[in-house]
């Protein structure tokens, strides 16, 4: 993959800083507010901790998003690998069409 230019790398700097910013920002509701759910679920609002529903269905909204973040972002080297294996398999199909 060629180098990107200075501006470039620039503005995937701080794309992918942003979106990392915004994971932790969301990890750290989750916390907060599973937390108070907690306490809610274990101080009288019903005899069973329900709180662990939500925390099971956000927790799995959360990882969700830590995934697109972390594993499959713009510059990640997951999605750098399955753009370059593309572009060549397109390539090779390309190169293998009849010229008119």
């Amino acid at each position: 993959m060629a180098p990107l230019p200075p501006d470039q790398l620039e503005r995937l700097a701080h794309k992918r800083a942003a979106a990392k910013l915004g994971w932790y920002v969301h990890a750290l509701v989750y916390v907060v507010v599973n937390l108070f759910l907690f306490a809610l679920s274990s101080h009288g609002f019903g005899s069973r901790p329900w709180s662990v529903f939500p925390l099971l269905g956000w927790g799995l909204g959360l990882a969700l998003h830590g995934a697109a973040v972390f594993l499959l972002g713009e510059g990640s080297a997951l999605r750098d690998r399955l753009l370059e294996r593309e572009r060549e398999r397109l390539r090779r199909e390309h190169e293998r069409l009849p010229r008119p």
